[in-house]
């Protein structure tokens, strides 16, 4: 062998170990690394309008599409951590990757003007699609994750979705998101709480006053986590007395999720 054909044999060794050792994923930043909302803390979840900058909370939770890193900034210098809302159980028409999403994985609609239910078996299709998503809120700035609708498998969505569906979907967002050094909520999906408590940083509910829920959260309560909370029917006088005892960081909101809100 020539000096230049061992020459190019070491090169092709080395570039063949380091694209091997290559992690396929980000690895995941140490717990302590991220940052987590304080049980009790108050906030504000805004997901139409203009921001209203004026609210004097520590936690915003805002649409992560609708709104930029020059938001996230000025939340940021305001002493403010920030929640990025994105839907990860619908597709929705109005966002800007809504053609990325196969006509396969629509399923019935939701309930909502443009969307359509997700077909959440489809991880092949979906993971690289949310990690999109994700990307997107961790390039903005965003503190946390909050993926709605993660409760799929208990609604009609022309998808035959069990519950070890809905687990495996729900931990895979988990995981995206904190290998991106963000942390993650857990919208709704109460029977899964047992479950799921150990890998989502805090919970986000609503109404489990109204509906006599609000016990199914206690796992959160008890491992020191948030559990961000609203009721759309009930005044605050009448699930204040109930939240303010379990520690839950609850509010009055309107359904459209404008500015508005009537903290306890």
């Amino acid at each position: 062998m020539t000096r230049f054909s061992r020459l190019v044999a070491l090169l092709l060794c080395a570039l063949f170990l380091a694209a091997c050792s290559t992690p396929a994923q980000r690895p995941d930043p140490r717990p302590g690394d991220r940052w987590r909302p304080a049980q009790g803390t108050t906030w504000q979840w805004q997901l139409d309008g203009r921001i209203d900058f004026g609210v004097d909370v520590p936690v915003y939770d805002i649409d992560g599409f609708e709104n930029d890193r020059a938001t996230v900034e000025r939340l940021h210098r305001a002493g403010r951590k920030v929640i990025c809302y994105i839907n990860a159980g619908a597709w929705e028409s109005f966002r800007p990757d809504h053609r990325d999403f196969p006509a396969a994985v629509r399923g019935r609609a939701n309930g909502w003007p443009g969307e359509r239910w997700l077909d959440i078996r489809r991880l092949d299709i979906l993971r690289p699609l949310m990690a999109a998503r994700f990307d997107l809120c961790h390039a903005r700035g965003y503190d946390a994750v909050e993926p709605d609708l993660m409760d799929g498998y208990l609604n009609d969505t022309g998808f035959p979705l069990t519950a070890r569906h809905q687990l495996t979907y729900n931990r895979m967002l988990a995981g995206l998101a904190h290998e991106r050094g963000m942390s993650v909520g857990l919208k709704n999906d109460l029977p899964q709480i047992p479950q799921l408590v150990d890998e989502f940083d805090f919970a986000v509910n609503e109404e489990c006053v109204q509906y006599d829920e609000c016990a199914a959260l206690k796992p959160f309560v008890d491992a020191g986590k948030a559990v961000l909370h609203v009721e759309y029917a009930l005044p605050p006088a009448d699930f204040c007395p109930r939240t303010r005892p379990l520690r839950f960081s609850s509010m009055a909101k309107r359904l459209d999720l404008g500015a508005w809100r009537r903290p306890c």
